[in-house]
């Protein structure tokens, strides 16, 4: 019986280690951005170029994270999870899908992502920000490159 209580404790154990291995392989891949073959730009590019004009510069995130860290100065923010969020992306440049945008998300990931499906979408220079708001492998991000945030007040 003793044998029996220590097999079915390993068994247990053993278990629980894969899922938690599991978990943990299903999260880090979640946090691994997509290849994304298009145009990349750092933070600090990104806030000049959307400041001057040269891009427009779209924050992808929810309005929670957006109240959390408040948005890039220069940036327009539109929540990606919207049903219309193509056609409110190709409202805010007139229709020029030739226009360059740039994506912003919390770490890259969505933007990546992103990214890939607006260029299959018909919209010319999409570019990605790797870094995002809060940083990854690509950079510090950036509210830690200190540059500026405004306030996020109301709907996108």
């Amino acid at each position: 019986m003793a044998q029996f209580a220590i097999k079915s404790r390993r068994s247990v154990i053993l278990g629980a280690g894969a899922a938690i291995a599991a978990g943990f392989a299903i999260r880090e891949y979640r946090l691994i951005p997509q290849d994304y073959a298009g145009g990349q730009i750092d933070v600090a590019q990104a806030h000049e170029q959307a400041v001057s004009g040269d891009i427009l510069l779209v924050d992808i995130r929810t309005p929670k994270e957006w109240q959390t860290t408040g948005i890039g100065e220069g940036a327009v923010p539109l929540d990606m999870r919207r049903e219309d969020f193509a056609q409110a992306l190709s409202d805010l440049v007139s229709g020029d899908r030739d226009q360059p945008i740039a994506l912003i998300c919390a770490r890259g990931v969505r933007s990546a992502r992103l990214s890939n499906r607006l260029t299959e979408a018909g919209f010319a220079q999409i570019i990605d920000v790797p870094e995002g708001m809060l940083g990854s492998a690509a950079g510090p991000g950036w509210v830690r490159a200190g540059l500026p945030v405004r306030n996020y007040e109301g709907n996108a």
